[in-house]
């Protein structure tokens, strides 16, 4: 049964409208974007039937361009659109950073970096430099590959915190494994460069190892 015939209390956009986007399921979310079905299946049945195919939302999200454009009712537009709309979810989470206090604002923090690292297939060592109310200066990626002692160089960071005059600094990285908990050597690492900026008077005020469904924080744990 197409859509158009199903209660108005249960068709998506109607359901997002009168209750909140926060309300839709996966597929209805799906079903909105796709816009339309195909011979036989509503767009909530295709949305459906695309989440089991690639085994839920996010990994239909991050699916390499070959598999989604060959999955039956997408294709290149339908990639080239959903590029775009994370692109502007980045961009909205990365202005708000700019407008507000990083500190008043932590789950946001969490939401922008998950955002920039969490489907990378390797380590990225990133910076949030902040100016001296906390609003975020820049966002940059600066080591790539395994994090550890001999592969992030404190200089550079003070180097590149200098250069934008940066009062405070938030430390990311990404753990490709799925698995946020934090190494022995992130930990080293971590104090290494609270030295380090604290001789040009530049705070770090976390570092925050980005998981597949969690993030830790060092400031959290009291390790900062």
């Amino acid at each position: 049964m197409s859509i158009r015939h199903w209660p108005v209390a249960e068709r998506p956009r109607e359901k997002l409208l009168s209750q909140g986007v926060s309300s839709l399921s996966d597929a209805e979310l799906l079903a909105i974007f796709l816009r339309t079905g195909i011979a036989g299946k509503s767009a909530v049945d295709l949305a459906r039937e695309l989440l089991h195919r690639f085994g839920g939302l996010r990994a239909l999200m991050e699916s390499r361009e070959s598999d989604f454009c060959q999955a039956q009712g997408l294709g290149p537009a339908k990639y080239v659109q959903l590029q775009a709309v994370m692109e502007m979810s980045r961009r909205h989470l990365e202005s708000t950073l700019m407008r507000d206090s990083a500190l008043e604002s932590p789950q946001v923090v969490r939401r922008y970096l998950s955002a920039k690292l969490r489907h990378e297939p390797r380590e990225i060592f990133a910076c949030l430099l902040l100016d001296n109310r906390h609003r975020v200066i820049r966002y940059e990626a600066l080591f790539f590959g395994t994090i550890n002692a001999a592969s992030v160089y404190p200089r550079e960071v003070v180097k590149l915190a200098l250069a934008y005059n940066a009062a405070a600094v938030i430390l990311s990285h990404n753990h490709p494994s799925g698995v946020a908990e934090p190494s022995q050597a992130d930990r080293h690492i971590t104090d290494r460069l609270v030295e380090a900026l604290a001789v040009v008077d530049i705070r770090v005020l976390d570092h925050m190892v980005i998981g597949d469904s969690e993030v830790v924080s060092f400031a959290e744990r009291g390790w900062i």
